[in-house]
């Protein structure tokens, strides 16, 4: 709805429909502008690399090694904030990088309360989005073997791609080593811990191939 004809039904009925919706967008765009600014300011702190433009809807949390290297493309919409979208944000969006890690962010890219945490590499494509509170991970964080535990022995760590134009569902984890092909739509709920071909809908824990996309 456009300003124009906002104004215009505030005028006729101002108190029944437009007014809290009007409200709730002016109140969405200053806070936008605002995180926006905030949050360029962080990733100058942490030596993230961000192309313009990119939104903010909410703070994220970000993180770096010294020697890792975070690169976030341009026309990207992070949302940390729960009133920045409808179907729920449980927490903000975290970007972390370990020692001598990467993460690398294509182009027109959307996450939603979504943790990207990197001790390797964690490479996403463009025009991928994350539903609400998607985790991707590319380490155990700790390791299998109990004894290996108490030694504070490092965890098992491999690569993450995520190719373009990839649609990770609400609540979706995506483990150490995997491969999301091209196009595919990973449903909600789901845990990927094998690597999916592309154009395809891959459901369920672990995440496996239920259905093809056609071009």
């Amino acid at each position: 709805m456009q300003w124009s004809t906002l104004i215009t039904k505030l005028a006729e009925n101002p108190f029944k429909d437009v007014l809290p919706y009007a409200t709730s967008l002016g109140y969405q765009h200053f806070r936008t502008f605002l995180d926006t600014g905030i949050s360029r300011i962080l990733a100058g702190w942490w030596s993230v690399t961000l192309c313009k433009p990119i939104l903010f809807f909410g703070i994220p949390i970000f993180r770096k090694h010294p020697s890792a290297q975070i690169h976030i493309g341009g026309h990207c919409i992070f949302r940390s904030a729960e009133w920045s979208n409808t179907i729920g944000i449980n927490r903000r969006c975290v970007i972390s990088a370990g020692k001598n890690a990467e993460i690398k962010i294509g182009n027109q890219c959307g996450f939603s309360g979504t943790v990207i945490a990197a001790d390797r590499s964690i490479i996403i494509g463009d025009r991928v989005l994350c539903g609400a509170n998607c985790t991707i991970v590319d380490t155990d964080r700790h390791p299998v073997d109990a004894l290996a535990r108490t030694q504070n022995k490092s965890a098992e760590t491999f690569p993450i791609i995520i190719e373009d134009d990839v649609f990770l569902g609400m609540n979706v984890v995506v483990l150490k080593g995997v491969t999301i092909g091209r196009g595919s739509v990973v449903a909600a709920n789901s845990v990927v811990t094998k690597s999916l071909p592309k154009a395809i809908i891959a459901a369920g824990n672990p995440a496996r191939p239920v259905k093809s996309i056609m071009a």
